[in-house]
């Protein structure tokens, strides 16, 4: 008699799906489903998933050598956006329709405009968000909302529901709780799920359609929830700065003696901070919630118009940080910052100074996002841990 194969665990497809994420993306795009890439937190998913379009979120690849960006990008530019385009001119993205993007940061503008003319997407929309939160960018926001939503009415060919889109806002907002009660998991000391495993977890879950992944998510917290064993304790860490979107550098971390259990990170808590509010025109919920929970240093937090204290603004800009520090009961912080990304960079000396002074010590690390030069880290990373208590 054949034996019957056993089905992988939840954290086994974890594992698969962050080595080879585009594979479920390519099997529904080859059945006919309409797949489409997005950069960054800014864009609102709830309209691809009400339109019943696949949102796949665009990652590069550190392991990957860029042999092709380099022609195409000025050197001096985000090595990480880099790497994307570079997997993206070597086919990597051919099972895309097109891709969305917000206006970020200048290297965003700068590679999409370079991506969008050699790449020649078949379908692509610019989304234009504010940089600050006054009450007028909350309705121009909305307004860029109702444009994009226009947008994707037209790549699905047919109109979008108010009825649709709150059936999409309560799968992310399902996913969102469930991604919350995921890194419930890393308070307790040991954590019961490593930081690496995390990434692992965030790179399956952005390759899958929302119901899918929210599914893989609810098994992962029941396999992880069982996890009562652990007996090594490591340094307890926070990690801030862009896109991580590979576990390879929070391993490094791990053999050093450290563990990173909270993050501020784009792929990590910006993701999935604060669900969207139900309200009568979805599009109020959306524009709230994107524009006001997003905390990225693209943005203007607080006063922070020339009239607030420093105090009061690095409360403003950074006390989220603060408040995750605490909760997780971290001894230090990471600052994880790639080379040229200067919204990063410029924040790095105010939260630096910031946490120093609520007693957080602090590791400010620059790389190109390439694995290659991780490894040259791991001095560094050993004495910070030797310092800390």
């Amino acid at each position: 008699m054949v034996k019957q194969q056993q089905k992988a665990s939840p954290l086994a497809a974890v594992k698969e799906l962050s080595r080879d994420r585009d594979r479920r993306a390519r099997e529904l795009a080859k059945s006919g489903k309409t797949v489409v890439g997005y950069f960054h937190c800014f864009i609102p998913l709830e309209i691809f998933t009400a339109a019943d379009i696949l949102p796949f979120r665009i990652m590069g690849n550190p392991d990957e050598p860029q042999t092709i960006a380099n022609t195409y990008i000025d050197p001096a530019n985000c090595p990480y956006l880099k790497s994307c385009f570079d997997l993206a001119m070597k086919g990597g993205y051919d099972f895309l329709k097109g891709w969305a993007t917000p206006d970020s940061c200048d290297s965003m503008i700068n590679v999409s405009l370079i991506w969008n003319y050699n790449m020649r997407p078949p379908w692509r929309h610019w989304l234009n968000v504010p940089n600050c939160l006054h009450e007028e960018s909350f309705t121009f926001f909305k307004e860029e909302i109702a444009l994009f939503k226009g947008k994707v009415e037209e790549l699905a060919g047919r109109k979008i529901s108010d009825e649709d889109i709150h059936r999409a806002i309560d799968l992310h907002n399902e996913q969102r709780s469930l991604l919350r009660q995921l890194y419930e998991l890393r308070k307790p000391d040991p954590p019961l799920i490593d930081g690496s495993e995390v990434v692992e977890v965030m790179v399956a879950v952005t390759s899958l359609p929302v119901a899918e992944a929210n599914e893989l998510l609810k098994g992962v917290i029941s396999d992880v929830e069982k996890r009562r064993n652990r007996r090594e304790k490591k340094t307890r860490l926070l990690a801030w700065g862009p896109e991580m979107d590979a576990p390879a550098f929070l391993k490094l971390v791990e053999e050093c003696g450290g563990n990173v259990v909270a993050d501020d990170l784009c792929l990590g808590t910006r993701f999935f901070t604060n669900n969207v509010e139900k309200t009568p025109n979805p599009l109020d919920g959306l524009s709230s919630r994107y524009l006001g929970s997003v905390v990225c240093p693209r943005m203007i937090r607080g006063k922070g118009q020339g009239w607030a204290s420093r105090e009061q603004d690095l409360e403003d800009r950074f006390g989220h940080i603060k408040k995750l520090a605490q909760d997780f009961s971290v001894k230090g912080v990471v600052l994880y910052v790639m080379k040229y990304c200067d919204l990063h960079e410029f924040d790095v000396p105010d939260l630096r100074d910031y946490l120093v002074k609520n007693g957080l010590p602090v590791l400010h690390l620059e790389t190109d996002y390439s694995t290659s030069a991780w490894a040259g880290l791991r001095t560094r990373i050993e004495a910070f841990l030797e310092m800390l208590p």
